[in-house]
C-alpha cells in the first residue's frame, strides 16, 4: 500500500508494476508546484528500481486523470505560472531536464496511462508522453491551451504531429479541440477504450503482461524506439545490432530460448 494516502502523488509497487497516482481528486488532480517535483521523483524512482518492470500513471477517483496545471493557484499568485515559484511568469525557469514530462520521455521503463477521466492541458501532455494509453468510455482529452492563452507546454506540440500527423495536430491545437473517447480511438491516440470501471483493471492487466516479458529487452526496445525518432535508418540499425549483441549475452536471452524449447513459461530475472 502507498506510504501516505494523503500525499499529492501516491506511489505503490506490486508484483513488478509501479502505480503513480495523482492525488488531488477535489481539484480534479490538477498539478500543483509540489506535485511537479514529486512526480519527477516517483518516475525516476520507478526507473531506477530493478523490481519495477512497468509503470502505470493515473489519477485518483473521482477526480479523473488530470485537469492540467492548477489555474486556481496560478491566478491567486501562489502556484505555477504566478511568476515567483520558478514555474512560470516573470520568474520562469528555462531548465526543462527535471520536469516530469522530460523525465517521462527519457526513462526506459514502459509507462501506461490509465485515463480514468478528463485529461486536459498538462494532463493531456502527460498522457501523450506515456507509451500506451487506456481510456475510459466517458473520458475526454482536452487540448484547451489556446483557449487559455498558452501552448501545449509539456510535449504536446512534439507528440501530436507524430501521433496523428501535422494537419490533425494543427486542428486539435489551433482550435483547442476536446476529443471524446471514440475520437481519440479513431485517431490512434489511445490503444484501447474500455468501460470506465475497467480502466485501471485493464491497465494493470497490460502492465502485468509486459512485466512477464524479458525486462532488459523491453527497456532496450523502448530506448531504441526513442532514439529512432531522430536517427536515420542506417545509424538506427547499427545501434539495434549493438543492442542485440548485448542481449545475446544475458541470462534472460538464454531463459527465453530454453523455455521456448521446453514449452514452458519463461522466468525472466532482468539479468
Amino acid at each position: 500500500m502507498p506510504e501516505d494516502d494523503t500525499a499529492p502523488v501516491l506511489y505503490d509497487v506490486d508484483e513488478n508494476v509501479a502505480t503513480i497516482t495523482l492525488n488531488r481528486p477535489d481539484r480534479r488532480n490538477a498539478i500543483s508546484t509540489a506535485m511537479l517535483a514529486e512526480l519527477t521523483k516517483r518516475l525516476e524512482q520507478a526507473d531506477a528500481d530493478r523490481n519495477v518492470r512497468a509503470v502505470i500513471v493515473t489519477g485518483a477517483a473521482p477526480g479523473g486523470f488530470c485537469a492540467g496545471l492548477d489555474l486556481v493557484d496560478a491566478t491567486s499568485g501562489t502556484g505555477i505560472g504566478s511568476g515567483g515559484d520558478g514555474g512560470g511568469g516573470g520568474g520562469m525557469s528555462l531548465q526543462t531536464r527535471h520536469l516530469p514530462t522530460t523525465v517521462l520521455f527519457e526513462i526506459d521503463k514502459p509507462v501506461i496511462a490509465a485515463i480514468n477521466g478528463g485529461a486536459a492541458g498538462y494532463g493531456l501532455d502527460l498522457a501523450l508522453g506515456c507509451d500506451i494509453r487506456i481510456m475510459g468510455e466517458s473520458a475526454k482529452l482536452a487540448a484547451a491551451f489556446t483557449k487559455r492563452g498558452v501552448v501545449p507546454e509539456s510535449g504536446g506540440t512534439w507528440y501530436l504531429p507524430r501521433l496523428v500527423g501535422w494537419a490533425k495536430a494543427a486542428e486539435i491545437i489551433y482550435l483547442g479541440r476536446t476529443l471524446l473517447a471514440d475520437d481519440a480511438d479513431r485517431l490512434g491516440l489511445v490503444n484501447a477504450v474500455v468501460p470506465d470501471d475497467q480502466v485501471i483493471k485493464t491497465a494493470r492487466a497490460w502492465a502485468t503482461e509486459i512485466a512477464g516479458n524479458a525486462p532488459l529487452a523491453v527497456q532496450s526496445a523502448k530506448r531504441l524506439m526513442r532514439h529512432g525518432l531522430t536517427e536515420d535508418f542506417g545509424s538506427h540499425t547499427h545501434h539495434v545490432l549493438l543492442q542485440t549483441i548485448q542481449l545475446f549475452g544475458t541470462k534472460d536471452f538464454r531463459e527465453g530460448i530454453t523455455s521456448f524449447m521446453e514449452k514452458r513459461p519463461p522466468e525472466f530475472k532482468g539479468r
